[in-house]
């Protein structure tokens, strides 16, 4: 990869517009949206969302493309499949890990990228570990944020999502509520794709993080003091050598992204490399 410019920090008027997105075919001919922005020869930030958000959502309107361009990376955006603009299948075999990861891997080939530095929250920090341990010369270091080290979307009641949807049945369970609203918030979300999804991430065995085959790369584990999986990410964290834990104060799993303290602490971790 090309050195990181070293030139300071840049004045970049209107960093936060998110171009047109960039399209790339999947392996499976899924269209994934994509998104750049910054110089193309500095070093590359991949930032990849959690569920239910975007690219936009979870990185642009939050700062982080503001300060990682600021701070001189090259940033590289993707609406995961089933979000954003990218294609929103129903069935829920189109969710399962290896497409996420090979998703990902598509990306890179496409933009000519032999390795980045990867950034992750929630769903999108699950991708990113499991593309660290399955690709390790793609990622040089990473940023995973809200990771569970439990089925993705394991507390997300189906058949209650399922009947929002097709009744208007009202969600008593609270997580699932969250994730609906969450849902209803970010403009363009499909709830049935995104049932789809929580159906297809466990479909296979092999879903969940395994602390036993952690990444080798440096890897900063972040996570909201307030949120639930708190403690089952810093195992995770204590299972990966050579990693570091940040805890977030006063952030649960759906506000982590805005804090001030996750976007300084995640520069400076990737400053280092």
């Amino acid at each position: 990869m090309m050195g990181r410019m070293a030139t300071g920090i840049p004045d970049i008027p209107g960093i936060t517009e998110v171009p047109d997105p960039q399209f790339v075919m999947s392996t499976n001919g899924r269209r994934i949206a994509t998104y750049s922005w910054g110089d193309d020869t500095a070093d590359t930030v991949l930032l990849v969302h959690g569920f239910a958000s975007s690219a936009r959502d979870n990185w642009v309107n939050t700062g982080w493309v503001r300060d990682l361009t600021r701070a001189g990376y090259r940033v590289l955006a993707i609406d995961q499949r089933g979000h954003g603009a990218s294609d929103k299948p129903y069935l829920d075999r189109a969710y399962v890990m290896d497409l996420f990861v090979e998703d990902i891997v598509t990306v890179l080939d496409t933009y000519l990228l032999d390795s980045v530095h990867y950034a992750g929250y929630s769903l999108g920090a699950r991708v990113g570990w499991q593309v660290a341990v399955a690709h390790p010369e793609r990622v040089d270091r990473a940023v995973l944020g809200g990771i569970p080290d439990g089925r993705p979307l394991a507390r997300l009641q189906i058949d209650q999502a399922r009947a929002y949807v097709d009744h208007g049945t009202a969600v008593e369970d609270q997580v699932t509520r969250n994730y609906v609203t969450l849902t209803e918030r970010v403009p363009g979300n499909d709830l049935r794709a995104l049932i789809a999804l929580a159906e297809g991430m466990r479909l296979v065995e092999d879903a969940d993080p395994d602390p036993s085959n952690p990444p080798t790369q440096p890897v900063l584990f972040a996570t909201g003091s307030e949120d639930a999986i708190l403690e089952r990410s810093r195992a995770l964290a204590d299972a990966t050598p050579g990693s570091r834990f940040v805890e977030l104060p006063g952030r649960h799993h759906f506000n982590a992204p805005v804090s001030r303290e996750f976007r300084e602490s995640a520069i400076a971790f990737l400053d280092e490399g």
